[in-house]
């Protein structure tokens, strides 16, 4: 059965929640504010998390921030919930590593669906080489790790996803639309700029290695040895 922590200091909110989840076959953990949320994602480690980001004591972006910077947390996948939905909180959102952001009020089979999606692509095991190289990149399929000259780097499923992806299509043009419904698994409306943020997080923890990731302009990236 897949855990996931709801920090969320709304109780009814956070209780409507795990009772749906419950109902779908997970188990719900419930957190209330940042600190109580932080020490659940240690011990608890739950292969999900739906994080408030307007929370008591530790607001939602500084709690991501430390969820990845664990290491025993820096690989859950995290989704933000939030009343804010300008374009510019999203990014944010994006930029301290979350994978998703659903935006208040949202629908129960909206959240349901964004939750299977980040689950499904945070747990699967993509194409059919065990070990995809792509210049100094080896992308270990079956540990699910990346390795930059032999040294591991961290990456969320999201990003894993993504950086396989564009390897698998090395020299292929991908355009964000592509990404988003290979990557993301549902189609986003005008949120072409969640791609343009997780491809330079993707630069940014890839170091050097990150150059191999080009920019076609005004169409997507590709992936260029």
């Amino acid at each position: 059965m897949q855990t996931v922590l709801i920090i969320e200091d709304e109780k009814d909110l956070a209780d409507l929640i795990a009772f749906n989840l419950e109902r779908e076959g997970y188990q719900a953990i419930v957190a209330t504010n940042g600190f109580e949320g932080l020490e659940q994602a240690a011990t608890s480690r739950p292969d999900l998390i739906l994080l408030d980001l307007m929370l008591p004591g530790m607001l939602g972006t500084e709690l991501c921030k430390n969820i990845r910077k664990s290491e025993k947390t820096a690989g859950i996948p995290v989704i933000m919930l939030t009343a804010k939905g300008e374009e510019i909180d999203k990014v944010v959102g994006f930029e301290v590593g979350a994978d998703d952001y659903v935006v208040k009020p949202f629908s129960t089979r909206e959240l349901l669906l964004r939750v299977k999606a980040v689950l499904r692509r945070s747990k699967s095991r993509p194409g059919a080489a065990a070990v995809l190289q792509a210049g100094p990149i080896a992308i270990d399929v079956e540990r699910h790790c990346v390795l930059v000259d032999g040294e591991e780097i961290s990456f969320t499923g999201t990003e894993f996803k993504l950086l396989h992806t564009l390897a698998q299509r090395t020299g292929r043009v991908q355009s964000r639309d592509v990404l988003l419904r290979d990557v993301w698994g549902y189609n986003f409306v005008d949120d072409s700029r969640t791609v343009d943020t997780h491809i330079t997080r993707l630069r940014t923890k890839l170091g050097k290695a990150g150059d191999l990731i080009k920019t076609v302009r005004g169409f997507g990236y590709k992936i260029e040895v």
